[in-house]
């Protein structure tokens, strides 16, 4: 038995619909609607166009049901984090981008309630200024919370417009600081404490759930049901990572960088809160123990100010004159905050270099190899870091999403890790999307090890050996 499903994958700039293929040893997708996915600012602040993105996800269910009628079921994934409060089935108000600065005040209204020990004890979760607690003490402090008798995250909102039904998937709500990691439920006493109010929150469901049809009003000619999955993007792609040895680590690469490693229990340590790594759900009650890394949003920044300057600059000319560059170049935190914040990147990293008395890049080439250079320092790190810190055994590194295209950034991973680094599939988050699907309606079946057993075959990835490992080789095959 085969059929087709749909993935809506969105991301931080960019969505897309994927159409799935799936039977017993069968898997394969394909994109049939890409769409940008850009924030507003307004006079208060930074929103998500979210009726745009709404628009662009029902127009790309529609072109899929027009390339395959058959498409039996559409999840949705999503960024982590980010919401709507809702009022009688209402939105209240278009949602806030996690990079608005009203975030940083509620940070130390929300340690002053319960601090930053207590918190890790209570939901396993890194700190990072934009975590859904802090944004919704933003709104308790602005009154917007007092008028709210819902709430939900982006795919969550999705979901609710496509079918009615108002649920929170438990991958992403374990992103939002108020599940306990004890219970995997709405951590009560924790919400209280916070002066947060218990009733705006939905019921939890797990990945694999089926939500309902889509409702008429929805402009698609399709009796599809809507499946949940792993609606945090990090989540479904994690399910995707080709592994068929289980001592791995991944990064998942994209605007963001996850690095970490899969467990079966959270790592709660004080060591683990110091080096600020958290523990998320996973698809089948996995944990995701991982650290966020800034990503290519580095990269994509610095690009987009070129651009301002000079509209012909782009980047795979770049990223090619950067692989051939023998100049050395200064290597940067990439973790610090202050590259969190959108424009003027390329001066940002300058002045980061000047405060840290090491040379700044002179060139957009040097900038760009001193971004890759910095991130593969930074993702190396963390799996480094990840591996100790739970006690994983670490022998091959992942890499799925955008930056596994990235040769350059793949190969110094590679090196700097002494580790083989397997890189692919980018459409990594569509599919393990459309294999939660696809198990949920027994078209395939068996443990993430089965389902990962399946996207290696149908998507071989593409291995990057350390250079050490290499010349190893090379001097064994020539003294033979």
């Amino acid at each position: 038995m085969t059929a087709s499903v749909a993935a809506i994958d969105l991301g931080a700039t960019s969505g897309r619909v994927m159409l799935g293929h799936v039977g017993h040893n069968e898997l394969s997708v394909r994109p049939v609607a890409r769409f940008p996915n850009a924030p507003v600012r307004t006079i208060d602040g930074l929103h998500w166009n979210i009726l745009e993105l709404y628009r662009s996800v029902v127009a790309g269910l529609g072109a899929a049901v027009r390339e395959d009628p058959s498409v039996a079921s559409v999840a949705v994934d999503s960024w982590a984090v980010d919401y709507a409060l809702i009022r009688g089935g209402r939105m209240l108000g278009t949602p806030y981008h996690y990079r608005d600065e009203r975030n940083l005040q509620a940070v130390e209204a929300t340690h002053a309630l319960v601090g930053p020990e207590e918190l890790y004890a209570a939901n396993g979760l890194q700190f990072l200024s934009f975590n859904t607690l802090y944004q919704l003490a933003a709104d308790r402090e602005a009154g917007t919370l007092d008028l709210a008798d819902g709430f939900l995250l982006i795919p969550d909102l999705i979901n609710y417009w496509l079918t009615g039904a108002q649920f929170a998937e438990q991958t992403n709500a374990s992103t939002t600081g108020l599940l306990s990691i004890a219970t995997g439920d709405w951590d009560h006493a924790l919400i209280d404490r916070l002066g947060l109010p218990r009733a705006v929150l939905p019921e939890l469901v797990a990945p694999g759930t089926a939500l309902g049809m889509l409702r008429p009003e929805v402009d698609v000619d399709s009796p599809m049901i809507v499946t949940t999955v792993g609606s945090h993007d990090t989540a479904s792609a994690v399910v995707a990572v080709p592994a068929t040895d289980p001592d791995f680590a991944y990064i998942s690469c994209g605007t963001w960088g996850l690095v970490g490693v899969e467990l079966d229990s959270p790592v709660l340590t004080e060591a683990s809160r110091a080096a600020n790594f958290t523990n998320e759900g996973g698809v089948d009650g996995r944990v995701r123990f991982l650290h966020n890394v800034m990503g290519l949003w580095i990269l994509s920044e610095s690009v987009r100010d070129w651009q301002r300057a000079d509209p012909t600059v782009e980047l795979p000319g770049l990223l090619a004159a950067a692989s051939v560059l023998t100049t050395p170049v200064s290597v940067f935190d990439a973790d610090d905050p202050t590259f969190q914040a959108p424009g003027e990147m390329p001066a940002r990293i300058a002045e980061w270099c000047r405060d840290h008395g090491v040379q700044a890049p002179r060139s957009p080439v040097e900038f760009v190899r001193s971004i890759i250079e910095s991130l593969a320092v930074a993702f190396v790190s963390a799996v480094h870091t990840a591996s100790e810190l739970s006690g994983k055994k670490v022998s091959a590194i992942h890499i799925v999403g955008g930056g596994s295209q990235n040769e350059l950034l793949c190969q110094l991973i590679a090196d700097r890790a002494g580790m083989p680094v397997l890189a692919g599939p980018v459409e990594a988050t569509a599919i393990g999307n459309v294999l939660v699907q696809a198990r949920a309606h027994g078209l395939v079946d068996g443990s993430l090890e089965s389902l990962r057993t399946l996207v290696a075959t149908a998507f071989s990835p593409r291995q990057y050996l350390p250079y050490s490992l290499i010349r190893t080789r090379s001097l064994i095959d020539q003294r033979r």
